[in-house]
């Protein structure tokens, strides 16, 4: 067969969203640039080749946000040069409250000039014929990165970093199209298991892979990429017979070997219940309301500024969120960087003893000379993370969009400073997604840094070593599900998914990363109202379980066909039917009648539900807040 036969279409995979990571060394002017590109193997010529071309910077100058030098704001440069010029004089001359800490909040930025900004860009394009791959080595740094060897040795490609995922399948195509050259890549990865699996790939029915492989390439790869990832678990799993032999808990620590920190405890705990019999009743329809605006907040404040009857306020968050100019003021308060009963005089002074506290803790980082933080490894780390992951976060959002752009010094200085106030935990992958959407409502270094405290007061757990908020919430999730949808439940279990660890992503940045940039705004403001429930987002999680269920079982999804299902969703989900949803779930548990006793008041026995003879056994921890009403 020849290659040409083989592949019919031009184009056998292509990728968007692959980064380069130039340094100084490789000739980029710019330590902190990024490029951004799409991938692609293509047949040309009789031959295959792996092509790599950024993407055009689009960037609007125009649009650009800029942060004053005697302020921690950010404003909006106009459209015109008339007006830009306008803007910077007033920037020049503003005034802020915190003007004593301008020679800690000044805030300048470099502009890059480009004599050939295309060829800058295009520099960093490159094609390789895949006969002249060596070997592909995987690496991890909380992402996953690609470095391909050449034979020839004396040439090198930059290292293809996968911030959005989308490695192991490219992978295996390379390794697919390598074999029609009579060679086969050497896989070098971090898990022993899947490194042994491409070497067995091919052994097993070689021939029908290939044949497979010509008709559609991409089907045939997909499923290679389930064969790969069930290797793993047919290793953890053994025979029949281990499996019979092994204790729950030992299934549970190999599991956690495959999904580190999610080492899942199997023996049963003191302080179990047994529900004998539920019945679970109808759902009932919810609907939602308009946001609350700018009049109907007012009217909520006396004379003096204190917020009146706040319940009823919550409430009405909660079934409406809040409109967009609403948001700064309001999320202080539901954040608790505002107390709901101080005045406005009040707050003021808050504010200002805020700011002097903040900026005492940027200058102690601002302050550290190159020679103390050669001596500080800890403060190395937690700022190269940081650097990282500023430039990744929200680029697509005109706040932080472009190079240079002053929304992302800011991000950067108030993560920093977080190092300050809480140096145990420093930073963590996933802490910039929590506190971008802030700064954004915000538009203020100062308030958006005590409002992320407040929201990292309630998320601490998912970032600490150990992860134990991430463990107890998906335990939580599982056992919530259970009660809910038993068959569901059991279908998940025999697929190997009872753990929910595809539900790991939401829960850690609550679905930041699944909805669209105005969603997860609407979304975080519900929740912060601490209703219905403390732990309302595992019912959004149950909802959004809920309306995938049917065509997760239809179609008998197994591992890793729920694992993309889920992973695809993102971008997809419409936040005002998953809170209707989630909400009805929510009733319909309150409105369950169950036939037991229950000893522990943290578990309401109205609040757990599916009907059932089996007994289905409740840790009492289990509904703590969930149920709380």
């Amino acid at each position: 067969l020849s290659v040409t036969e083989l592949f019919p279409l031009q184009v056998i995979f292509e990728h968007e969203g692959i980064f380069l990571h130039p340094s100084p060394d490789e000739g980029s002017p710019d330590q902190d640039l990024l490029v951004s590109g799409s991938l692609r193997i293509i047949e040309k010529d009789a031959e295959i080749l792996v092509e790599y071309r950024p993407l055009e910077d689009s960037v609007d100058p125009s649009n650009m946000l800029c942060a004053g030098q005697d302020s921690s704001s950010v404003v909006e440069w106009g459209q015109s040069a008339g007006e830009k010029s306008q803007s910077r004089q007033l920037l020049e001359t503003q005034q802020s409250y915190e003007t004593e800490w301008d020679m800690v909040n000044a805030v300048s930025f470099k502009k890059k000039n480009y004599t050939n900004g295309d060829h800058e860009r295009s520099r960093w394009a490159f094609s390789v014929n895949i006969s002249d791959l060596k070997s592909i080595t995987v690496k991890e740094e909380g992402w996953t990165f690609l470095i391909l060897q050449l034979k020839d040795s004396s040439s090198s490609i930059p290292a293809l970093h996968f911030h959005q995922g989308g490695s192991k399948i490219l992978i295996l195509f390379l390794y697919f199209c390598s074999t029609f050259d009579e060679t086969r890549l050497l896989v070098s990865t971090p898990s022993k298991a899947l490194s042994q699996s491409f070497e067995n790939l091919l052994d097993d029915n070689n021939f029908g892979l290939v044949h497979k492989f010509k008709r559609d390439p991409y089907v045939t790869t997909l499923g290679s990429f389930s064969k790969v990832t069930n290797y793993i678990y047919d290793a953890l799993r053994g025979t029949e017979e281990q499996q019979q032999q092994r204790p729950p808990e030992e299934v549970a620590d190999l599991l956690g070997e495959v999904i580190p920190g999610l080492e899942i405890n199997q023996q049963e705990e003191p302080g179990f219940e047994v529900i004998t019999r539920i019945d679970l009743g109808t759902r009932p329809q919810v609907s939602r309301a308009e946001p609350v605006s700018a009049d109907e907040w007012s009217k909520h404040q006396d004379p003096e500024g204190r917020i009146e009857n706040e319940a009823a306020l919550r409430q009405r968050i909660f079934k409406g969120g809040l409109c967009h100019a609403m948001r700064r003021e309001a999320w202080k308060f539901l954040l608790g960087y505002y107390p709901w009963t101080s005045t406005l005089e009040e707050r003021k002074s808050l504010q200002k003893a805020k700011t002097d506290e903040y900026f005492r803790m940027k200058l102690q980082w601002k302050s550290i000379s190159e020679e103390q933080e050669r001596r500080n490894s800890r403060l190395r780390d937690y700022k190269s993370l940081i650097e990282k992951d500023v430039n990744r976060t929200d680029r697509t959002n005109r706040f932080y969009e472009g190079l240079n752009n002053p929304g992302l010094t800011l991000l950067h200085d108030i993560l920093m400073t977080y190092c300050m106030y809480d140096f145990d935990l420093g930073y963590v992958q996933g802490m910039s997604d929590l506190l971008s959407p802030i700064l954004f409502v915000m538009e203020n270094e100062v308030d958006a840094f005590w409002c992320f405290v407040s929201f990292m007061d309630q998320m601490h757990q998912n970032f600490e070593e150990q992860m134990q908020g991430m463990k107890t919430q998906l335990i939580q999730l599982s056992t919530l599900l259970r009660l809910l949808d038993l068959a569901f439940w059991n279908y998940l279990e025999s697929q190997e998914s009872g753990y929910l660890y595809f539900c790991f992503r939401w829960l850690l940045i609550r679905f930041k990363r699944e909805l669209i940039f105005s969603d997860v705004l609407r979304l975080w403001e519900v929740m912060w109202t601490k209703l219905p429930c403390q732990n309302f987002h595992l019912l959004v999680c149950c909802a959004i379980l809920d309306s995938e269920k049917q065509k997760i079982m239809e179609e008998n999804y197994g591992f890793n066909e729920i694992l993309k299902h889920i992973n695809e969703l993102s971008m997809k989900l419409n936040i005002e039917e998953i809170l209707q949803k989630a909400e009805g779930i929510y009733l319909q548990i309150r409105s369950c009648k169950v036939g037991v006793k229950f000893s522990s008041p943290l578990c309401d026995p109205r609040h757990h539900g599916n009907a059932t003879p089996r007994d289905l056994r409740l840790p009492q921890n289990s509904c703590r807040g969930v149920f709380t009403s």
